[in-house]
């Protein structure tokens, strides 16, 4: 079952329209959709790695905007759609710590948990919510959000071959580490 989704989401990566859903994918993951947008930036990059530096921008691009989503989420409907993304999470309890915290080291809680596979949603709608700077708010989204997709393209357009093989070999593998960075990254949620 796992070599025909990965086989489909390979075959996908290299469809026109591929850029389009790697956007959409990015840009939801900043403010509310709980799936990292490296699920389809992976395989677009392996599918076309002439094409990774573009891949990698687009992704970029995408979840600074759906940051600036985010953040507008936190500013104007933190009561209520803020609220509502935190309590799907389960996060209600860390919110009042998160934002003491924030109050002091706000630009290095963006730059630090964009780069980890912590649900980046929390950080931009409570950057909102505490009306953190919007241009260094933005600057340090497209810093750490770039570097981490950027990081990946380089490797995987460096060290394509092997690693899809070293994938394709191990692919439960794989899969079961990247389920459990995600759901870690979750859990992580809970002691920080």
């Amino acid at each position: 079952m796992l070599r025909k989704l990965y086989d489909w989401t390979l075959n996908l990566a290299a469809r026109p329209n591929a850029l389009r859903a790697l956007g959409l994918v990015s840009f939801t993951e900043s403010s509310f959709f709980p799936i990292p947008p490296d699920v389809v930036l992976i395989p677009m990059v392996l599918a076309r790695r002439d094409r990774a530096w573009l891949i990698a921008g687009v992704c970029t691009t995408a979840s600074v905007l759906g940051g600036m989503l985010g953040y507008a989420i936190g500013l104007y409907l933190f009561d209520t759609i803020g609220a509502w993304v935190i309590n799907l999470y389960g996060l209600q309890d860390k919110v009042a710590q998160f934002q003491s915290f924030y109050d002091e080291y706000g630009l290095v809680v963006i730059l630090v948990k964009g780069l980890l596979p912590i649900p980046f949603k929390l950080v931009t709608i409570v950057s909102g919510a505490m009306h953190f700077d919007v241009p260094t708010f933005i600057g340090a989204c497209l810093v750490t959000r770039g570097f981490r997709f950027f990081a990946v393209a380089a490797l995987l357009k460096t060290y394509g071959a092997p690693i899809q093989a070293f994938i394709e070999k191990r692919l439960t593998l794989v899969f079961l580490l990247f389920l459990a960075l995600l759901i870690g990254g979750f859990a992580a949620l809970k002691f920080l």
